[in-house]
């Protein structure tokens, strides 16, 4: 009713006021500098995102032992779930009433956001392969575009657009829109900007949209994971106007920001990018990149010696850097080269450590490479299909642009790094390692072409469920059993949210599973049909109840069922409670040292799923020693999945397991009998 009469009371035409573009438009103005001159301001729903729920500790151990149903035998079981009734009546009810008082007392996050940026931030490992993952851009359809130079320019100009639309509140706020004909409108935006932040997400939500949480995005620019011992710090200097670029294990910084700032020309960042790549300097004996791949107390230790040394304002330049740009100096010669370069390179021309990569092979292939603590795949998402279209869309240069007359070499600033002998070593022994593990990582790739979203929903299948069960089936022809397998998802609908994980190994999978590889012939394809069916809702349940629906890169992009149902995954409520149970001293409770504990949380199929016009292919490193990194796409029309493992695992088998499994769920749907 009151909607209504805003509505019938709002005055033709473009109209200004509170949150409108009016905010920046002054003497000067140049709507060139921005991707999008959005009415509602950015973080106008920050304010009143719901809370991120505490699931009842009840709930949490009946989807706990859900999950650990099919992965143990009846005594295994049984003993787990002894442990839960005790952990459930005993420190585990106390915990959880001290974790819901102490949520109470900071409403202005979530429960999970402290202890998961000190699960990433604590972490010891090296952050390249165990934590940091790539997604490469499609090509630009307009294939002169994608010369090294152009493509460098333009992606960076957008980049850069994309910081000052951010930073100016005239970037759309990110939306999820089930109803896009009532609430992606003008109509909705300009009567929604007038709702005051603190009650906003209520005016979206009656219109079925529903608001997700930017509290991650400021940390996209200008800002560094530092090494420090025992717990890394995240830094940002958003005052810094400059760009890291790399190429050949050189470092150059330039400005992209004017004193007033505005973006520098395009010619001249052009003109910039053409002199770095020009500079013939051989590679430097002893690549500084190599350090962050280290062991981050071993970089720590390592970092002090390179500001002790006289490097402190070096370094400052990298940390604060916009963003770090590295320039390859050779094409991608297919798929597999593209994932291994994309996901680590040499180790010489990468910055690991920045909150994110963006990377230009010589053919003008290009991908972002992001570290994990500051944020999840959301807010890279929506800065990589921004920066996609931008580019492709509204390109700064041509390829017959002329880069600007000016003097690089007074502009461009070449570092320079002192090493000492302990530093010199430091970098040889990072290299050895890096290139010792590297030699063991595998990566292949499939395109299943027979179908794929569009004929699955025909169906009435989830087609998350139907590549998810495709796993469970590989891993079973391959090895004979069924495993720990996770499945991330976003829970970016909360204030704060971070992820939760999916369980797509269920006693529904793991029974249609057996059908299907150990004895098709006894089944008819109806039959097949149904045990397909009965894991689809099971598996939109698990979904629906985690986060909210179908899904995004490494996270679920959402698709809402009812608010009080949501975020009620139960692996973080246990990550939680451990945690706070650490915090205050208690020795780890029983539940924590089961091996059943232990096994679930070693996640032989780490599962992440992406799927965006921008995209050409995604990846990531197992998780475990003997695991598999599976990143794949649902899309119209086939399924793609690129998958890595280390020595002890067959990513190639695997692989022609999940095309048979694929293949054989095709075969049933269709009505033809099973191959053996």
């Amino acid at each position: 009713m009151v909607a209504g009469l805003l509505l019938r009371a709002w005055p033709r035409g473009l109209a200004f006021g509170p949150g409108a573009p009016s905010r920046l438009l002054s003497t000067g103005f140049d709507p060139g500098q921005y991707l999008q001159l959005s009415i509602v301001p950015t973080m106008h729903y920050q304010d009143s995102l719901p809370r991120l729920p505490i699931p009842k500790l009840e709930d949490t151990i009946r989807r706990y032992l859900s999950a650990q149903k099919p992965l143990l035998d009846d005594g295994q079981f049984r003993k787990t779930e002894q442990l839960c009734k005790s952990f459930e009546n005993g420190i585990g009810k106390e915990l959880h009433k001290q974790l819901v008082a102490q949520d109470k007392q900071n409403k202005h996050t979530s429960y999970i956001s402290g202890p998961w940026f000190d699960m990433y931030l604590t972490a010891r490992d090296p952050i390249v392969l165990n934590f940091n993952p790539f997604m490469s851009f499609n090509p630009d359809p307009k294939s002169e575009y994608n010369d090294q130079l152009t493509r460098a320019t333009n992606l960076t100009v957008s980049a850069v657009r994309f910081l000052k639309t951010l930073r100016a509140d005239l970037l759309e706020p990110e939306v999820f829109h089930l109803n896009p004909a009532k609430s992606d409108t003008d109509t909705f935006k300009r009567l929604i900007r007038f709702v005051p932040s603190s009650v906003s997400w209520y005016g979206a939500y009656l219109v079925n949209a529903y608001p997700l949480d930017m509290s991650q995005y400021f940390r996209l620019f200008n800002s560094t994971r530092l090494p420090k011992p025992s717990r890394d710090e995240l830094f940002t200097d958003d005052k810094a106007r400059h760009l890291l670029v790399l190429r050949k294990g050189h470092f150059y910084v330039f400005d992209v920001l004017d004193q007033d700032g505005n973006i520098v020309s395009a010619s001249e960042i052009q003109a910039h990018l053409k002199y770095v790549l020009s500079d013939n300097s051989l590679a430097p004996e002893f690549p500084l990149s190599y350090l962050t791949s280290e062991n981050r107390d071993i970089w720590a230790e390592l970092r002090q010696k390179l500001v002790s040394g006289g490097n402190e304002e070096a370094l400052r330049k990298v940390d604060s850097a916009v963003f770090c740009l590295c320039l390859d100096d050779f094409p991608i010669k297919d798929l597999v080269h593209l994932s291994h370069n994309m996901l680590h390179g040499d180790g010489t021309n990468r910055w690991f450590d920045k909150s994110f990569n963006l990377i230009i092979a010589k053919d003008g292939t290009a991908a972002v490479h992001f570290e994990h603590a500051w944020g999840d795949g959301v807010a890279v998402l929506r800065f990589f299909n921004e920066v996609f279209k931008d580019s492709t869309q509204a390109p700064a240069v041509t390829p017959r642009s002329q880069p600007a007359n000016t003097d690089s070499s007074v502009a461009v600033q070449k570092l320079n790094f002192k090493l000492n002998d302990a530093l010199k070593t430091g970098i040889s022994a990072a290299k050895e390692k890096f290139d010792a593990t590297m030699k063991t990582l595998t990566i292949d790739y499939i395109q299943f072409q027979r179908g794929g979203k569009e004929f699955l929903k025909k169906q009435k299948l989830s087609p998350d469920s139907v590549a998810q069960l495709g796993f469970q089936m590989a891993f079973l022809q391959q090895y004979g059993q069924t495993v720990a397998t996770y499945e991330s998802c976003s829970t970016a609908a909360f204030k704060h949210g971070r992820t939760e994980t999916i369980r797509p190994a269920s006693i529904f999978t793991k029974r249609c599973s057996e059908a299907f590889v150990r004895e098709p012939s006894k089944h008819s394809a109806g039959e097949l049909q149904q045990m397909m069916a009965k894991c689809s809702t099971y598996h939109n349940q698990l979904t629906k109840e985690a986060a909210m629906g179908e899904t995004g890169f490494g996270e679920h992009a959402l698709r809402p069922c009812c608010p009080q149902h949501w975020g009620q995954g139960f692996d973080r409520h246990l990550f939680a409670l451990r945690y706070l149970g650490a915090a205050k001293g208690i020795d780890l409770p029983e539940l924590y040292l089961d091996p059943a504990y232990r096994q679930i949380n070693h996640n032989i199929l780490s599962t992440s799923t992406l799927s965006s016009p921008a995209v050409n292919i995604g990846g990531f490193a197992p998780v475990v020693p003997d695991g598999f990194g599976i990143a794949y796409a649902v899309h119209d029309n086939w399924i793609g999945c690129n998958v890595s493992a280390y020595q002890g695992r067959n990513a190639h088998e695997f692989l022609q397991c999940v095309e048979k499994a694929l293949e054989s769920m095709f075969d049933a749907l269709e009505g033809k009998a099973i191959k053996s």
